[in-house]
């Protein structure tokens, strides 16, 4: 078995061969993966050893103190928490061998087309049709909320496949190419004056039935793992005592005294152990992590997360008092990732709201939670057992 050890001592292999002060970026990631030190739990071959996965800390250390470039994960994030997982555990080794590569060496970014205008707390009412033609898809719909769709090589997506079957069971999965024919990205401005989502327009997309992920009909189970790991990989985070937000807050606290009530101390006392809470329970939830794949666990992670973001960026503002009212810049832009702590205080309030929409409602996880975590009994639902054509919209 890999131990901390060999790891260390690979890591300095690759070192020598490859000194980050004067090889290449992405040739030093290419060579990071092909050592098997991309994600060394991940299987021999596909950027890993089978190595356990806490062990990764021990590699990412040891090529932060040489100053080995990273992959700037936060501009790959949802290839990284979604569409990798996913390929991994229910992709073909083709499939496997094609895209987690350059997807982990940020060669290629990913986009998620899951929600609709209709189908958005409700994911399995969406109504995108996927129709087979011969070795292809024929696909057309639409989607909405997509992040980095308009820089997206490539696209998770799932489509109904069968009309005639309760909602559940119609979805299959694919790959979508955001290059192909008939793929529109359209900029949706939000209500921080910027871009960052998008819809998607799908009219006559063909998709290649290679490019199918898990078994026609079985998009639904597939994609439980895409929504898993995606509720892990937006509030399971690690981050240092006073990361992120609460941070940011209580420098503000420290620097301006003349800012301070006792009314605004208490809010912050609050908050400050409501962070460290949420921060050592996403610890234990990556400790859970090494024994297995991530749970309806993740669901409560990331409640706890959009709570947090609204609650500490809303005593930010009251705390800034007039200052909180400004708001630095209203320019349209389409960035590609979310910069929560290098933007200003009206940013933060604005831009939190939509953490209790993105990555599953709150409302949706409270009833995740609620059944599969505490194991309450489940909401009523009528439509179970009714054909997903025969369904009121």
């Amino acid at each position: 078995m890999t131990d901390a050890t060999e790891l260390r001592r690979r890591t300095q292999e690759l070192l020598a061969a490859h000194p980050p002060a004067s090889t290449d970026r992405t040739a030093f990631l290419e060579a990071r993966f092909d050592a098997g030190l991309a994600w060394v739990h991940y299987p021999a071959g596909l950027g890993g050893l089978d190595a356990p996965r806490s062990l990764q800390a021990v590699v990412d250390a040891e090529l932060a103190a040489a100053g080995a470039p990273d992959n700037d994960p936060r501009r790959i994030g949802i290839g990284l928490g979604m569409a990798a997982p996913t390929i991994l555990a229910y992709g073909t080794e083709e499939q496997k061998r094609r895209f987690l590569r350059p997807l982990w060496v940020g060669q290629e970014v990913w986009c998620q087309l899951f929600s609709e205008p209709g189908a958005g707390s409700d994911l399995a009412a969406l109504g995108t049709r996927a129709v087979r033609d011969g070795d292809t898809w024929v696909v057309n719909g639409q989607k909405v909320w997509t992040s980095s769709a308009h820089v997206a090589r490539w696209a998770i997506l799932i489509a109904r496949t069968d009309p005639d079957v309760p909602k559940h069971r119609g979805i299959t999965y694919f790959l979508c190419d955001m290059t192909d024919p008939g793929v529109e990205v359209r900029p949706l401005r939000q209500i921080t004056g910027e871009a960052e989502f998008n819809e998607v327009f799908l009219t006559d997309v063909r998709i290649p039935d290679a490019h199918r992920l898990g078994e026609v009909g079985d998009g639904w189970k597939v994609a439980q793992t895409t929504l898993n790991n995606e509720r892990v990989a937006i509030g399971g985070a690690r981050i240092p005592r006073e990361g992120g937000m609460i941070g940011t807050v209580s420098r503000t606290w420290r620097e301006r005294p003349e800012l301070r009530t006792h009314d605004l101390h208490q809010r912050l006392l609050d908050l400050w152990v409501d962070a460290e809470v949420a921060r050592m329970t996403g610890e234990r939830l990556r400790q859970q992590l090494v024994a297995g794949q991530p749970g309806p666990e993740g669901s409560g992670m990331k409640l706890a997360f959009a709570r947090l973001n609204q609650e500490i960026s809303g005593l930010e503002v009251e705390l800034l008092g007039e200052e909180g009212l400004l708001y630095g810049d209203w320019t349209m832009r389409r960035p590609e990732l979310v910069d929560f702590t290098g933007r200003d205080a009206g940013y933060r309030y604005l831009r939190s709201k939509g953490n209790s929409i993105e990555g599953g409602t709150s409302e949706v996880l409270l009833n995740i939670v609620a059944e599969r975590v505490l194991g309450l009994p489940p909401e009523p639902r009528n439509d179970k057992d009714v054909a997903w054509k025969d369904l009121a919209r």
